[in-house]
């Protein structure tokens, strides 16, 4: 009798030829399961249920043109989205995204008129003094050991403060001097502001970089190393560093990255509009923030997806359109982000446990 044979089990059965064997350990769970285990499967299906709900209630919704402004919508604050989300993957915040935002298009701005430089001066220098940003953040985290949330709400109060009185002090004004006749705008406005027609439908380029953002991020946090070490440092980083994983220079590129973001959308919101009020993003972190919570990204930090946020982001665009093409009160829309944001909290806390119960 030969080995195998002996190994068998006495009683039941022997398995089929060719089987393999499970035992309580290596069983698969059933597909429903490993799928609600997935981060952005909660989202998508909240961000349908909230599709077909302004489908039904306010019909023109329907029209391309509608779900174009929609996507629109949820371009600008997915774009912002998707870093902040690989950051809180990351274990860390970021309360001064929103108004990194607007430092950046005022930089460009201000500098572009004010020396009557090229645009595309401006604009390099505001990328510049955005990843700066990102830097100062993520290396004053890394080297106090204090909290993100306290070293960036102190940013925030900075930059805000920055923005009013450089802006008034430069220009006598709040809000920047119109530059759509300067050297250069229109190349710039094509790459960051321009638009497109599909069928009949004007969409806008920022759609087009979002899904873009979105694929690069959801390939480098599965398919590459740093994606790794993006999970280890969120997860632990005492035990990340103890692997080897580069704990500093992963914390302070992820903060850069937000300082990437803050720029690419700031450059948007000056080649769209021409000028900038430099009293606006204040409010805007929170928004970007609770569309990667509702995309399945961890509070605490070593979870979550790019896909997740994506869907959060189209979430808040289609609440805040809906709302205008239904005919309601447009007050309501902070209300609708609050009731969307604890929904996602306990519907991805319901998930996780039904996920990972046997």
């Amino acid at each position: 009798m030969s080995m195998a044979q002996q190994a068998e089990p006495a009683l039941g059965r022997p398995p089929a030829p060719g089987s393999k064997q499970q035992d309580g350990r290596t069983a698969r769970r059933p597909l429903a399961l490993r799928l609600l285990a997935r981060p952005e499967v909660g989202v998508f299906l909240g961000a349908a249920a909230v599709l077909v709900f302004f489908l039904i209630v306010a019909p023109a919704v329907r029209q391309g043109s509608s779900m174009a402004t929609i996507l629109y919508q949820s371009s600008t604050i997915g774009i912002m989205a998707l870093p902040v989300a690989l950051l809180m993957i990351g274990g860390e915040f970021d309360l001064s995204s929103g108004v990194a935002v607007i430092s950046s298009a005022l930089t460009a701005s201000m500098l572009s008129y004010q020396l009557t430089l090229n645009v595309w001066t401006g604009v390099i220098v505001a990328l510049a003094v955005s990843l700066a940003i990102g830097f100062f953040n993520g290396w004053l985290v890394v080297r106090t050991g204090l909290p993100s949330f306290l070293i960036t709400l102190g940013t925030f109060l900075i930059l805000q403060g920055a923005n009013l009185a450089v802006t008034k002090l430069v220009t006598g004004n709040v809000a920047t001097d119109d530059i759509s006749d300067m050297d250069g705008f229109d190349q710039a406005k094509k790459l960051f502001a321009s638009s497109f027609t599909v069928g009949g439908v004007e969409v806008k380029i920022t759609v087009v970089w979002w899904l873009v953002f979105a694929a690069l991020a959801t390939w480098v946090l599965l398919r590459t190393k740093y994606g790794n070490w993006i999970f280890a440092v969120g997860g632990n980083k005492e035990s990340a560093r103890a692997v080897g994983v580069p704990v500093t220079f992963t914390k302070i590129s992820l903060f850069m990255l937000v300082g990437f973001g803050a720029w690419f959308v700031g450059m948007h919101n000056l080649f769209s509009f021409n000028t900038v009020q430099s009293g606006e993003g204040v409010g805007q972190e929170l928004i970007y923030i609770a569309a990667a919570v509702i995309g399945g990204c961890l509070l605490t930090g070593g979870a979550g997806s790019a896909i997740g946020p994506v869907f959060g982001a189209f979430m808040f665009g289609m609440v805040n359109q809906g709302i205008v093409f239904a005919g309601w009160n447009p007050d309501w829309f902070k209300a609708f982000l609050g009731v969307m944001l604890l929904g996602a909290v306990l519907i991805n806390l319901w998930v996780r446990r039904t996920a990972t119960r046997r």
